[in-house]
């Protein structure tokens, strides 16, 4: 969905003693995204990635007057997945394979980047011709080192085919992966978690087993053990099982995880598991060697 528009990607993190199943808990930091502000989970000081997931942020709820809104120039990406996923608002996607998606609530974009993608997100001109907001999320999945040169490919999943599990006290949504007797048809490349919960106050709600785990709270908060992770915050977890969360207040959470990917390097767009990938990439992307978007390529990000 956005383009990362800083050298410096990191948010901070600090360590959890006292509670054996959180080890980190993970503090927003907000990042300027043309023009409207980001929380920026992933990657932080501390914790580069949860599973293959190197790449978290919160965007919104952001409130545009009429004729303003999100609108992020061409931008190229290596060795990654975007995946985008909105609580409210619309994004018109477009990327150099020709596709042209809106996406709306509640949808999964799934954008594999290979060895090179080109795509641009704006908000459609019929929403801006009123007040609008925007709300949602964009991670990103480093790829396999098998996979990260591996052709671009663009998955759109509308929000009928994603399950749903009933869950004592609220719903969890299966976007990525395999939980509570549901699975996901979304594409996957490593064993990978990525599920939406919405509980009222007071529920309990254990964890799914993943060999990493990360919750996120979108809404309201949640006590593990006597830690409290508070809205906007990320706890990461060790060993999950026999792990569970009692919410503090009515709770809208996150939780990611899977696998874990291993080392990779991270530069603006550009994620590999060497640093000769990247210097090639940044070089594609100054010589504007990379593919054009149809009906989209007339202007771009810079490198910074």
């Amino acid at each position: 969905m956005m383009s990362n528009l800083a050298r410096s990607l990191e948010s901070d993190c600090k360590a959890i003693s006292g509670c054996d199943a959180l080890k980190r808990i993970i503090d927003p930091r907000g990042r300027d995204i043309g023009g409207f502000e980001v929380k920026r989970i992933l990657p932080s000081r501390g914790m580069k990635s949860v599973g293959p997931w190197v790449f978290f942020d919160h965007m919104g709820p952001a409130d545009f007057a009429k004729d303003e809104g999100i609108d992020v120039r061409p931008h190229p990406h290596i060795g990654l997945a975007t995946v985008t996923y909105l609580f409210e608002g619309e994004l018109q996607h477009k990327d150099s394979l020709g596709t042209d998606v809106t996406v709306k609530p509640g949808d999964i974009n799934l954008m594999v980047a290979g060895h090179g993608i080109v795509h641009s997100e704006r908000q459609p001109p019929e929403v801006k011709q009123q007040p609008h907001r925007a709300h949602g999320l964009q991670l990103w999945l480093a790829l396999p080192e098998a996979d990260e040169q591996c052709d671009p490919s663009f998955h759109h999943y509308d929000k009928t085919e994603l399950p749903s599990a009933d869950i004592t006290g609220g719903n969890a949504k299966i976007l990525i992966g395999e939980a509570y007797g549901k699975t996901s048809p979304v594409k996957t490349f490593s064993n990978t978690l990525y599920i939406e919960v919405n509980l009222a106050a007071g529920e309990t709600f254990a964890l799914p087993k993943a060999q990493e785990l990360a919750v996120y709270v979108v809404k309201g908060s949640v006590q593990i053990n006597k830690a409290e992770l508070a809205e906007h915050h990320m706890g990461v977890f060790g060993d999950t099982t026999g792990v569970a969360l009692t919410t503090l207040a009515d709770s809208h959470l996150v939780l990611v995880g899977g696998d874990a990917i291993g080392t990779r390097y991270m530069y603006w767009n550009f994620v590999a598991s060497n640093k000769e990938l990247i210097e090639a990439a940044k070089a594609r992307w100054q010589q504007q060697a990379f593919p054009k978007i149809p009906g989209d390529a007339e202007d771009f990000v810079p490198l910074p």
